[in-house]
């Protein structure tokens, strides 16, 4: 492999971080997360009142620590697409 050709594979990757970068702060990735979040926690919330079950109750935190570390590809790639446009 020569210089210019790892000098080249530097750049995309450099590229790659920086995307990542730019979602894992964007306020889009936040006001997804709140609102998936919030729809999961109206479902919980309508089920535990029919249901008093510590399982089913500690499930809400792992649920949102799913929902937080999900990278929500879709929503990803239309945000992406718009940035650079």
């Amino acid at each position: 492999m020569d210089v210019e050709q790892e000098i080249e594979e530097i750049k995309e990757r450099n590229k790659r971080v920086e995307a990542d970068k730019a979602w894992e702060t964007s306020n889009m990735r936040k006001i997804c997360i709140c609102i998936l979040t919030y729809i999961v926690v109206v479902i919980y919330s309508a089920l535990i009142n029919h249901i008093s079950n510590i399982w089913l109750s500690s499930l809400v935190p792992v649920i949102g620590f799913a929902l937080s570390s999900m990278s929500l590809k879709f929503i990803r790639k239309k945000w992406e697409k718009n940035r650079k446009g």
